[in-house]
């Protein structure tokens, strides 16, 4: 379980966070959306100890992530996978290499043979299982979400975050990632946060929705609440994304 409370964070005189209250139970996915600069991406920072609060806390399976020491943060974040919104991914490595990375950096002694079989059990569970040699560059923005989506999954974490997983997509390809992210989460009983703007993924993925507004939570509650509700703020929000 994942409890955010009263968290704050400012950059100068800039307040992104107003005191975010959150629960996100194991096993389910959830979707934290809002207006771009809300503060959805600063918040999930915040969750892997990337970024530390000015006030209030982020506590993961009890632990209180801004008071670990460096070495037991270091242990909580082999707990999650992250797919970054551009994926990124290093361009002067190949796709196998770049999903290894966590391995090798990991200290954990793995051999290069047990390496390139957990790196092809990856490749094959994203749909990609002739793609070790290939460079990002020979890739497409799917694939490439994809491989990204591979290399967090390599440790076989508790918790994934993706950070605007379909950003960039066509709506095919945009579907194709909605379905990897449902196809996973019941496959792997992993807890899915999913940081987006994108309606049509929240309709297809979200077991709860979690709406920023002004730096705290708006709303949190099913997609179906939420695309019922006769809120102002939040009809304004649907009608300026869901097109």
């Amino acid at each position: 379980m994942i409890e955010i409370y009263d968290l704050h964070k400012s950059f100068g005189e800039n307040k992104v966070l107003n005191g975010v209250n959150l629960q996100i139970d194991l096993g389910e996915t959830i979707a934290i959306i809002g207006k771009s600069g809300c503060g959805k991406s600063v918040l999930i920072k915040h969750i892997v100890g990337l970024l530390y609060p000015d006030k209030g806390y982020v506590k993961v399976e009890g632990q209180i992530v801004n008071e670990l020491s460096t070495k037991s943060l270091y242990e909580l974040r082999k707990k999650f996978g992250f797919l970054f919104q551009g994926a990124a991914l290093f361009d002067s490595m190949t796709v196998a290499e770049n999903v290894s990375l966590p391995l090798v950096e990991s200290g954990n002694g793995y051999t290069n043979l047990e390496i390139n079989k957990i790196v092809d059990e990856k490749l094959e569970l994203v749909g990609l299982p002739e793609a070790q040699k290939l460079k990002p560059s020979e890739l497409s923005g799917g694939m490439k979400k994809r491989v990204g989506l591979a290399r967090a999954l390599v440790t076989n974490p508790d918790y994934i975050l993706y950070d605007e997983p379909t950003t960039g997509l066509d709506p095919i390809m945009s579907d194709s990632i909605d379905n990897l992210i449902k196809e996973l989460s019941e496959k792997l009983k992993v807890t899915s946060v999913v940081v987006t703007h994108d309606m049509y993924s929240v309709k297809n993925i979200a077991d709860k929705v979690a709406m920023m507004h002004e730096g705290a939570i708006y709303f949190t509650g099913s997609p179906n609440e939420l695309l019922n509700s006769q809120d102002e703020v939040i009809n304004d929000f649907i009608k300026r994304t869901f097109v």
